[in-house]
């Protein structure tokens, strides 16, 4: 049996990453994320470019060692008309410490005339004299040729000769860069193999992929093929246009896929791989953005199974209708519910609710008869599991019955301030009996500078503002998503609302509401939010 070959992966999200448009990471957020790749177990960090911002400074200053990782700081070869020793740019990436040191040096004769304005040679000699300049410091040179694709098709001789000079130089990894994205798989292995034949140990050889042609890990597997052993990309595909590699969709490929589980060795283990939805979804949390739930391996709908037919075989065999177990990288199988299911998707989702009801109980028919119905009014339990099992919950007779909502009122003023602007004011009234007590809450919707975050903000702040004995449940629930769609149009248009929310233990739901009036459906979707959360803390109702 042939013994396998080291991959190293290299994350850039931390600097690839934040040039995706609307990104902007804090210290703080660079530092959590830092942790959980180095949890994951990724070969090298790439914490970003040192001198670039104050933010990149700071966190240099704060990380060094990792328990796992290596971390590596970025720049770009010397500039033309200084030494390596007083180009203060050179110098601040140096200064950062780091083990590794990535330098982003041109490897196409159009750029290095054009948007350089130097000679090809003095190009040469920039790259030779930076990467000498990091290996007699001792530290560990990354060489990424930016935009070699492009450059080997336009002089593939010149585009070599910069590999050549990395190499030899005493560069440890020389990375392909498809800075613009436009290369195809076919492309990537043929140039790779060119590369190789061309004098370019494969052992040395990485490949950096863009997103611009939805090929990013297509191209990034090509190259491995072709037997590049160093792969760059970025959590969830951030990146700057269409994004980087996704190493959350690269990762696991690699350690359960033919041929790559058989021929590479990673450093991250499948007891690792067990991570990689939770950093997925940690990301998103930084960035406060909703996870993609079709992305592969860890959306949320990634095993999600709709169809009756695809339920009740999965229900029977899961390889019937999933690639891979979803615990392999933490995440799991849901049924959803919609018109569309039988008792195979019901039982399936009601055991995994954690309700038990026998395969002959009449309310089954009666809860699929509902969710029909429903439907057919404007509701989606199928994205809104939360308020599907409340439902089932209702008809089973299995529902506390927590508090009764006695009435609610949202008002809304529309003004000119002292400035002459003009402004708005939302507030909502929500009167509440829990218990024997009966409960008024009144809330503005106003950010901390004043502003009016809306009237759907107001009920959620008044409805949660005090709920007796259940507050401390709720207290740590946020509202991370509010979708609001017409689903049939006219004057008596009918408003759907689907709600995403989480908690502190970082748990999410999802609740719809529909109505004509968007208020209504909103609070509806609340509710139910409010209710789920107590039902799965097996709250006991006074």
């Amino acid at each position: 049996m042939m013994s396998k070959e080291k991959l190293y992966i290299y994350d850039t999200t931390l600097r690839d990453g934040q040039q995706t448009q609307g990104v902007q990471f804090s210290t703080k957020d660079k530092v959590l994320i830092t942790s959980a790749l180095d949890k994951l177990k990724v070969d090298y960090i790439e914490g970003g470019w040192p001198g670039a911002n104050p933010t990149d400074d700071d966190f240099f200053s704060i990380v060094a060692d990792l328990d796992t990782s290596i971390l590596s700081a970025f720049g770009m070869t010397k500039r033309q008309g200084f030494s390596v020793e007083n180009d203060d740019v050179l110098s601040a990436v140096v200064n950062s410490g780091t083990q590794a040191v990535c330098l982003v040096g041109k490897s196409n004769d159009f750029h290095v005339t054009n948007a350089l304005g130097v000679s090809l040679k003095e190009n040469l000699n920039n790259i030779k004299t930076s990467i000498q300049y990091l290996k007699n410091l001792g530290r560990e040179a990354i060489f990424d040729a930016e935009h070699f694709f492009d450059g080997y098709k336009s002089n593939s001789k010149y585009a070599l000769k910069t590999l050549d000079v990395a190499l030899s130089s005493g560069a440890r990894w020389i990375v392909l860069c498809d800075t613009n994205g436009g290369t195809l798989p076919d492309e990537v292995f043929d140039i790779v193999n060119a590369v190789i034949k061309g004098g370019i140990p494969r052992l040395n050889l990485g490949i950096h992929a863009h997103n611009d042609t939805g090929n990013a890990v297509a191209n990034s597997l090509a190259a491995l093929n072709a037997g590049v052993r160093h792969l760059q990309g970025t959590l969830n595909g951030l990146g700057e246009r269409c994004g980087n590699a996704d190493l959350v969709s690269l990762i696991p490929t690699l350690l359960l896929k033919e041929p790559y589980s058989t021929m590479l060795k990673l450093s991250i283990s499948k007891n690792e791989l067990g991570l990689l939805t939770q950093t997925s979804r940690l990301l998103d949390d930084v960035l406060n953005r909703v996870p993609n739930r079709g992305a592969p391996y860890v959306g949320t709908s990634a095993f999600a199974h709709k169809g009756g037919l695809h339920a009740s075989a999965v229900l029977k065999d899961p390889k019937t209708y999933e690639h891979i177990d979803p615990g392999l990288v933490g995440n799991q199988r849901i049924i959803p519910m919609s018109n569309q299911a039988g008792r195979s998707n019901l039982l399936s989702r009601l055991a995994d609710a954690g309700v038990k009801v026998e395969k002959d109980n009449p309310n089954l028919d009666a809860i699929l008869s509902k969710i029909k119905e429903k439907e057919d009014e404007g509701f989606s339990f199928d994205i809104a599991q939360a308020s599907f099992e409340l439902l089932a919950h209702r008809i089973l007779g299995s529902l506390p019955n927590y508090f009764e909502v006695k009435r609610y009122r949202v008002l809304m003023e529309r003004r000119k301030n002292k400035y002459n602007e003009v402004v708005t004011l939302s507030e909502a009234m929500v009167a509440l009996k829990i218990g024997n007590k009966k409960v008024l809450s009144i809330s503005e919707s106003l950010d901390q500078d004043g502003s009016d975050r809306g009237p759907v903000n107001a009920l959620a702040r008044a409805i949660s503002k005090d709920i007796g004995p259940y507050q401390s449940y709720i207290d740590d629930i946020k509202l991370v998503d509010f979708k609001v769609r017409i689903t049939s149009g006219g004057i008596g248009a009918v408003t759907r609302v689907l709600i995403d929310s989480e908690d502190s233990d970082g748990n999410r739901w999802s609740t719809v509401g529909v109505s004509p009036n968007i208020i209504d459906a909103s609070f509806q979707a609340l509710l139910d939010a409010l209710n789920w959360k107590l039902l799965q803390s097996k709250v006991v109702p006074v």
